[in-house]
C-alpha cells in the first residue's frame, strides 16, 4: 500500500484486532440455536478480516494475489448462492458477505499492485496513473455502499439489541465497512 506507512500499520492493526471477536464468537457461541447461516457468516467475517490484513500490511505476506482471488471467488459464490436460496427468509447477511467478498476480489484483481511479487499488496492513493473512469465509478459506488452499511451497523450496535454476539458482529461489520470504503475510495481517486 502506498502512502504513509503509519496509516498502513494502523489499518493493519485495526483489522488484525477484528479477528479476535470473530474467533471468540466462533469458539464461544452455540450455533445450534442460531443456525448454520450465522456460523458461516462469522467464518466469512474472519476470512475477510484476514484478507484485509494481508492486503494492507506493509510487510506483505506469503499468499499471492491468485490465491486470494481463488478464495474470494469461492466465498463470493458461496454466499451469493446462500443468499439466493434464502432470500425470502431474510438472509440479508449472506448477500452482504457476497458483496464484501466480490468487492475484495475486485480490489485484488483491478487495483494496481506494488512491485512486491509475493502478494496482493495494493497500491492506493498517489501511486501511478489514475484508474479508468469506469473503475473509479465502480469503486466509488461500492465505497458508498460500505459507508452506508457501516453507519447502519454502527447505529444498530449502539442500540445494543439482544442476541448472542450481535453487538460484536455489528461493530465488526461497521469497522470492516469503513475500512473497505476507505480502500475503495482511495483507489477511486
Amino acid at each position: 500500500m502506498s502512502g504513509p506507512v503509519f496509516v498502513a500499520w494502523t489499518l493493519t492493526a485495526v483489522f488484525a484486532a477484528l479477528a479476535l471477536p470473530c474467533v471468540l464468537r466462533l469458539v464461544r457461541l452455540d450455533y445450534r440455536g442460531q443456525g448454520a447461516a450465522v456460523r458461516n457468516g462469522d467464518l466469512a467475517e474472519l476470512l475477510l478480516v484476514v484478507a484485509m490484513v494481508a492486503m494492507l500490511s506493509p510487510v506483505g505476506g506469503p499468499i499471492p494475489a491468485a490465491g486470494w482471488q481463488a478464495v474470494l471467488v469461492l466465498t463470493a459464490g458461496w454466499f451469493a448462492v446462500a443468499w439466493w436460496k434464502g432470500r425470502r427468509s431474510g438472509h440479508a447477511a449472506c448477500g452482504h458477505h457476497a458483496v464484501s467478498a466480490a468487492a475484495m476480489l475486485f480490489m485484488v484483481t483491478f487495483m494496481p499492485h506494488s512491485e512486491v511479487s509475493h502478494g496482493p499488496w495494493l497500491v492506493m492513493s498517489g501511486a501511478g496513473a489514475a484508474p479508468a473512469l469506469w473503475l473509479s465509478v465502480v469503486f466509488g459506488a461500492v465505497a458508498a455502499y460500505f459507508a452506508v452499511d457501516a453507519v447502519r451497523a454502527g447505529v444498530l450496535a449502539a442500540r445494543g439489541e439482544p442476541g448472542a454476539g450481535e453487538v460484536s458482529r455489528r461493530v465488526c461489520r461497521s469497522v470492516m465497512g469503513l475500512g473497505m470504503g476507505y480502500m475503495l475510495l482511495a483507489a477511486a481517486l
